[in-house]
Parts: structure tokens; sequence; C-alpha cells
């Protein structure tokens, strides 16, 4: 039996012998067709064949290389796909000498151009959720000598409002030994409260309605009234002024103290009085002062006497000092961005009088003209 190749000889032979006696000539499509295809197959053997090299008689070394797979991998062309594998299926039926090598090389494309788009892909992919704290539980901070609410916050990497508002704090000064609740991100613990949506609890405070699903894991089940939810970034809504005194001392806005409660053993200033307050309210936040500054007018220099700083800088925890005969001292318990200052103080007649505890904001401009003890 003649083998593959015998009888395609035998066929080209006998179509040549046809074609000598019946003189056919193939159209002009057909030649332009064979012509493409053959500048073709040309194209890709001259660009990806090579002629087999001469073994060297050495072993061959192999230099390591670091894994840089698919790191500068460019997907190639559709024509470089398509031109590749038609020279391929041309050199397989032709049964030509290098149809193995033109077959690898289509191989190798396909594979660079799945690899590509795959890293690509994964390059590329956005992630839905980016955690900004890998706590999820509110915890308990007990305030130490120095701490602000600031230097609270930033040491658990939060706004010093979200601790303000977990806390019912209004002011910067904290006593040490106090408790304090640290949120696992910005925002506010909100108690729910009847009636209340995601929705509108999120307009409310500014806040997006999905991070508080996804923040509360709320996706299924809903926010129910009495539960308490992190609404991330909310922004509370400014109260209205409330006396800083009820951190230890009771009531609202002009609250009465109690003398022989809350009276420190060190206070020999007459109760009811601006000074008896100030000296109460720095022991509270463990910084004392001394106990015979006279009247509120001579604090400032009594305190430079004795040691203390004393400027016209305010800063939360400092003595204001009003100048003059009686004059006034009140406690510093914030400086906001814009320069004003929030205080407490006792026994100012035009908010609270005679041994009641008030607070009020002043001016960046009014909070300038005083001098503050350290």
């Amino acid at each position: 039996m003649a083998s593959p190749t015998t009888a395609l000889r035998q066929q080209v032979l006998h179509k040549h012998k046809r074609v000598g006696k019946n003189k056919v000539t193939p159209s002009a499509g057909k030649i332009a067709a064979y012509a493409s295809a053959f500048l073709l197959l040309i194209a890709v053997v001259a660009i990806g064949y090579q002629s087999p090299q001469k073994a060297d008689s050495q072993a061959a070394v192999i230099t390591p290389q670091s894994d840089t797979t698919g790191a500068d991998e460019v997907a190639p062309s559709v024509d470089e796909l398509v031109a590749t594998d038609v020279a391929a299926d041309l050199a397989s039926r032709a049964n030509l000498p290098i149809a193995t090598n033109i077959a690898n090389a289509s191989i190798s494309l396909a594979a660079k151009s799945e690899l590509a788009q795959t890293d690509t892909a994964a390059i590329t992919k956005p992630q839905i959720i980016q955690p900004t704290s890998d706590r999820t539980e509110i915890i308990s901070y007990t305030t130490k000598q120095g701490d602000t609410i600031p230097s609270i916050a930033s040491q658990y990497g939060i706004s010093a409002d979200t601790v303000r508002w977990a806390n019912d704090i209004n002011g910067d000064a904290v006593e040490p030994g106090r408790g304090i609740k640290i949120l696992p991100q910005s925002g506010i613990l909100y108690t729910v409260a009847g009636g209340d949506t995601i929705e509108s609890v999120a307009g409310k405070y500014q806040a997006d309605a999905d991070r508080i699903k996804t923040v509360n894991n709320l996706e299924l089940t809903g926010i129910t009234a009495g539960a308490q939810i992190l609404i991330p970034d909310g922004i509370k809504p400014a109260p209205a002024p409330v006396v800083v005194a009820r951190n230890n001392y009771s009531g609202g806005s002009g609250s009465v103290i109690n003398k022989n409660v809350y009276a420190s053993a060190g206070n020999r200033y007459a109760y009811g009085n601006c000074t008896w307050y100030a000296y109460e309210r720095r022991a509270q936040l463990g910084r004392p002062i001394g106990s015979f500054w006279g009247n509120g007018g001579s604090w400032g220099y009594s305190a430079a006497a004795a040691g203390f700083v004393v400027n016209n800088t305010p800063e939360a925890g400092a003595v204001l000092v009003e100048p003059g005969s009686p004059g006034h001292v009140a406690i510093v318990e914030r400086v906001l961005d814009n320069g004003d200052v929030y205080i407490t103080e006792m026994n100012n007649y035009a908010y609270g009088g005679f041994g009641r505890v008030n607070d009020r904001t002043l001016s960046a401009g009014q909070a300038s003209a005083y001098r503050y003890i350290h």
C-alpha cells in the first residue's frame, strides 16, 4: 500500500497533467487568496521560526531570573492571534517541516493573551469595602494625668468629636481616672428610637445608609428600637450649651453644687464664688492650684509667683483670669478650631448667679483680652 506522501505526490502530478492538457487558468480571486495565504505564512515563519542550533558540547548554563510572570505581559492583538492560527493550519495541511514550530507559536500566543487578561482583571478588580479599623467593638479607656479629649482621640485614630459625643462631653479637659468609651471608628453611637429607619437616621446625621448597614450587619435584619448602632462618619447637630459640671456635679445650666458633697480638702475659698469653683474644677482635672491666691483678679500674679505659666494663650484646663477688683476666674474647657473659647464658671450673675455653675462660649476676640493660668 502506497504511503500518504506517495499518494499526495501522485495526486499533485495528476493535477498538473490535467492542467497541462486542459489549460485551465485559475481565476484572479483564487490567485489572490493563495498569494495572501502564502505571504501570511512567510511573515509568520520569518517572525517566529528559528532554525535548529547546533548543540554545544558543554551543558548550557542557566542563569536564574526573578519571577516576573505576568508583570509586564501585554496581550497580543487579535490580528496576531488570527494570523498565527491561519498559518499553523496552512502549514499543517501542507505537511511543512515547520508546522510544529508554527503550531507552538500559536499556542503560546493564545496562552499569553489569556494570562494578560487574567492579570489585568486581578490587578484592577475594585475592593468593595475598605475597612478602616480591625476593631469592631466598643472599648473602655481610663484617663490618666495629662489626657485631653483630642489626645485620646489621636491615640485611637478617631475624631475628637467622636469621643465627646460618645461620652456626653462638651469640652476637651478631662479628669484622670474617668472611664471613656472608645468607638471602633469615627462616628456617632446612636440608640435607635421607635419609627427610625436606616435612611432617616442617615439623613439626620449626614451619613451613608449603606455604610450604616454594613458596619452594623443590618443587611437582613434592619434596625430595631432600643438597639445601639454606630453611624460611621456621622455628624451630630450642635447641642445647646450644657454645663460641663455634670461630669461629676449635678444638673444642667445654672445648676447648684452642694458644698458639703464636692468641696476638696484644700479649698480655702468662699463657697459659691468663682474662685471656689475654679479650685474644685482644677482639682478634678488633676491640676491643683494654690489655696490662698486671693480674689479672682489677683490670681494671675499669685500663680506666676508660685511658678505657674501665665500668658495670653488659652488651652483646655487653663484658668481664665479677668483682671480687676474683685475680678473673675473661669475654667477653659475647650478651644474651638476658629479660636472661640468654651468656658465654665460660677457666680456669674448674668448667667447663673451665686453658687451656680454655667457654661458659655467667648469669641476669639473676647478670649484674647484675658490671661490664662496653665
